[in-house]
């Protein structure tokens, strides 16, 4: 008998490269993690990990057991969401990850609906980058993520996890109160091509590598002045006409700012796209679906981009 704790090892040791990084995503001991990696080639007798420069990579055997694995663990979930229906009572955790914008216009509304229609059920919410929330997926530790796609993250059809569509965002023109841009009823990009740019910080998230598509896209190149961690900090800078933005319309800033968030036109009408992700089995557990169905939820309605509040 196969050990399936020692497969979600072995999984989560191949996504980290090396058994330190695994013991740590795993909460155990670097020494733990080797003793089972150990365990699990005696049983099979073969080989499942060789050296690679500092780290480790999987034998052709270990390779194999991993795409095994990814089937034999979605099984798993499948199991258990089934045993999960059958228990009485939905008392959680549900632990529900995402990024920032995510966790202030749907998961922080999704929790709330939750708390109110099952007060017995305990939602713990983590806030981290999309590439983080795939990592707690992986390592157990969250159950459902709201996510979007970027570069470098899992494939659509990653064999770990099952992704849905939750919204399709629109991103807005971010202008002083007073430019000339507040008062037009849609913009384009290449109207801001003279402006100065505020961004966030490239080390925070994808925010200024998405700008610059989009802006060349549009046929410029954004003269970026400005970089923020925070998006109240992309507000107060463009309130205090240090330049413009563009940020999803599901981002907040403070509350008295000189802002005007101004639609951009349809013909060049940039948006991102925001996924429910949870491991691949797992949907028919009934909390990851009430989860998934309180984000459905939260979704704004789909509002004409006229009818959105233009000041902030």
């Amino acid at each position: 008998m196969i050990d399936l704790r020692r497969l979600h090892m072995l999984r989560v040791v191949d996504q980290q490269g090396t058994v330190t990084a695994a013991a740590e995503a795993l909460h155990l001991t670097p020494s733990a993690v080797s003793h089972h990696m150990r365990e699990l080639a005696r049983e099979l007798k073969v080989p499942l990990l060789e050296p690679q420069g500092r780290g480790i990579r999987l034998t052709p055997a270990g390779r194999l057991l991993v795409d095994h694995a990814d089937a034999l663990l979605a099984r798993w979930e499948e199991a258990q969401a089934e045993l999960e229906s059958h228990r009485a009572g939905i008392t959680g955790p549900l632990r529900i990850a995402g990024f920032t914008t995510a966790i202030s216009g749907l998961i922080a509304p999704a929790a709330g609906r939750l708390r109110h229609s099952h007060p017995d059920l305990l939602v713990q919410v983590r806030e981290c980058d999309t590439a983080q929330s795939m990592d707690l997926l992986v390592a157990g530790k969250a159950d459902l993520a709201v996510v979007e796609p970027v570069e470098g993250g899992p494939p659509p059809d990653d064999a770990r996890f099952e992704q849905s569509p939750l919204l399709e965002e629109p991103y807005l023109m971010l202008v002083p109160a007073d430019h000339p841009l507040a008062r037009a009823a849609a913009v384009r990009l290449e109207d801001a091509a003279a402006e100065d740019w505020v961004v966030a910080d490239p080390g925070t998230c994808d925010h200024a590598q998405r700008v610059r598509v989009l802006c060349a896209a549009a046929g410029f190149s954004p003269r970026i002045v400005h970089a923020a961690t925070h998006w109240p900090a992309v507000w107060s800078l463009v309130g205090n006409g240090l330049g413009v933005s563009l940020v999803p319309r599901l981002a907040e800033g403070p509350a008295g700012q000189a802002v005007a968030r101004v639609p951009v036109s349809d013909e060049t009408m940039p948006t991102r796209r925001i996924l429910t992700c949870f491991r691949r089995g797992s949907r028919r557990n009934p909390l990851i679906d009430l989860g998934i169905r309180a984000l459905e939820e939260a979704v704004p309605d789909q509002q004409t981009m006229d009818d959105w509040p233009r000041s902030a």
